[in-house]
């Protein structure tokens, strides 16, 4: 049997990478899946060796509070590739633990593939020629990421962003307001405030005082919190409970609770894409720690920090950073996008032209092909 062994050690990872594993196992349901992830993955299939929220921080000084976690996840991995010695590993983004380990599987002699790569266009452009040393093939999501890494001798191919894939929902707006237990003719804006638990931490009890100044203004609003499958349900129902606004708690159904909504508070990161891709107007908030910005400010290379926002190459979505991620400013901007809805059409509009900047459907299809042919096995489905 031949064994991969895949990295997410994010939320958005997790998604991606339980989709190529369903794509890989449709052209060879033998290869064996072996990992760090979270739910989406251990339901694909994967053996998790370690769940990706021992590993996910965010900021470089949050990183160091959890230091020795990730020691122990990092040291169970190099003995599994040691003892084990997988057919292939794969990588999925999350670049200062995944080039580590992938640096150390290359040592081994194993073949790396680096799937959905860091964003080096945006900060850190030196780690271009560590990560195409490092991998047999770096699979990019974006076309840009392309010009990026040939200068560099790597084989790198475009397969598309696999969220063209997977954002969709089948209802309409009132449809899925009753599906998810809500009132159908009442306005409604969606919480999402991250998947780590640092990210709740520090950011989802302003986006409660937010939706707490945002119902004064509009009594009839209602919130909705999807909960992303790497956070503890209880840790955000704490928050939730001290907030002083009711908000309607939701494991999962992310693109549903979106379709639901009239406008989305949104932390940065993949969920703006995936908001994006809904059309629903958004405010993006961030925040690390002072010195974690800091260091930040100095590396990164690029305007803005939303997702949503860099693929469209201009700022569509308003982004509240740091000490702007106020409460009051986080519910002047949803508000703007309530009472004013030439502006939120306006908004949508140009929403909708990210979903063609990313590819055709099929991105996950396409890798689970690349993932077969670097396995050097057969990419035509073969009977289980």
């Amino acid at each position: 049997m031949k064994k991969i062994l895949i990295i997410a050690g994010e939320a958005s990872g997790d998604l991606h990478g339980s989709n190529l594993v369903r794509e890989v196992r449709k052209l060879d349901p033998r290869i064996g899946f072996f990992g760090v992830g979270s739910k989406r993955m251990r339901e694909a299939g994967v053996e998790l060796l370690a769940d990706a929220s021992e590993i996910s921080v965010v900021g470089a000084t949050e990183v160091l509070t959890h230091l020795s976690a990730i020691y122990k996840v990092y040291s169970r991995l190099k003995k599994f590739l040691k003892q084990e010695r997988p057919d292939l590993v794969v990588l999925i983004d999350f670049p200062d633990f995944n080039i580590l380990l992938g640096t150390y599987a290359k040592r081994l002699g194993l073949p790396v593939l680096y799937y959905i790569s860091p964003q080096v266009w945006a900060w850190r452009k030196g780690r271009i020629k560590k990560i195409a040393r490092m991998a047999k093939a770096i699979i990019v999501v974006f076309p840009f990421e392309v010009p990026l890494y040939e200068d560099s001798g790597v084989d790198v191919r475009f397969v598309g962003h696999p969220l063209t894939d997977v954002v969709r929902s089948a209802y309409t707006q009132a449809e899925a307001r009753n599906s998810l237990g809500l009132d159908s003719g009442r306005r409604t804006v969606a919480l999402l405030p991250g998947s780590r638990s640092k990210e709740i931490e520090g950011l989802l009890p302003d986006m409660l005082s937010a939706a707490v100044i945002l119902k004064r203004r509009f009594p009839g609003l209602q919130f909705i919190l999807p909960v992303a499958p790497t956070l503890r349900p209880d840790l955000v129902k704490e928050y939730i409970d001290r907030g002083g606004v009711p908000v309607l708690m939701v494991n999962g159904r992310v693109y549903d609770a979106l379709r639901a909504s009239d406008a989305a508070i949104v932390a940065s990161g993949t969920a703006t894409l995936e908001t994006g891709l809904m059309e629903v107007p958004l405010v993006i908030v961030y925040r690390v720690s002072r010195l974690s910005y800091w260091i930040g400010r100095m590396l990164v290379d690029i305007k803005n920090v939303g997702l949503v926002n860099i693929v469209a190459g201009r700022r569509i979505a308003p982004e509240l950073i740091q000490r702007d991620a106020t409460p009051a400013k986080i519910a002047e901007a949803t508000a703007g996008l309530l009472d004013d809805p030439a502006a939120a059409e306006l908004m949508r509009g140009e929403l909708a032209s990210i979903r063609s900047r990313l590819g055709e459907a099929g991105a996950s299809a396409r890798a689970a092909s690349i993932v077969l042919e670097l396995l050097g096995t057969t990419t035509t489905p073969v009977n289980s």
